[in-house]
């Protein structure tokens, strides 16, 4: 999936945004994903696949929203109980990454995060 490098460099850019608040990084496609980071106290067992199955969706919904008065896609946020989670999709690749709670503006730097270390995987 993600070469050690691209792994480490959005790895970097989650941690440099939120610091301590990042719980898990999970970088995804249509047919794969690879858990890029998970805190120690999370459990390894959790169904990852079941969440990128969820949010591979949003592939499929950021084409419905093309041209939208709202205007371009930029990010998904999603609220639980005890933590976030935030989806960036660029062409054919995803990446969502889960948060302990945040004041909600620093949901647009991680999103903004994500998002620089994504375009460097076009080029």
């Amino acid at each position: 999936m993600l070469s050690n490098e691209d792994s480490d460099r959005l790895e970097a850019a989650c941690s440099e945004t939120v610091g301590q608040a990042l719980r898990s990084i999970v970088y995804f496609t249509e047919d794969d994903f690879d858990q890029v980071h998970l805190k120690d106290y999370l459990s390894a067992e959790a169904d990852i696949a079941a969440f990128v199955d969820n949010e591979r969706e949003g592939f499929h919904r950021v084409s419905t929203h093309e041209g939208s008065e709202l205007g371009r896609y930029e990010y998904t946020i999603r609220r639980f109980e005890r933590g976030y989670l935030v989806r960036v999709i660029s062409n054919s690749k995803g990446v969502f990454v889960t948060t302990n709670p945040l004041p909600i503006e620093e949901f647009d730097e991680l999103a903004s995060a994500v998002e620089r270390v994504m375009k460097t995987w076009n080029e």
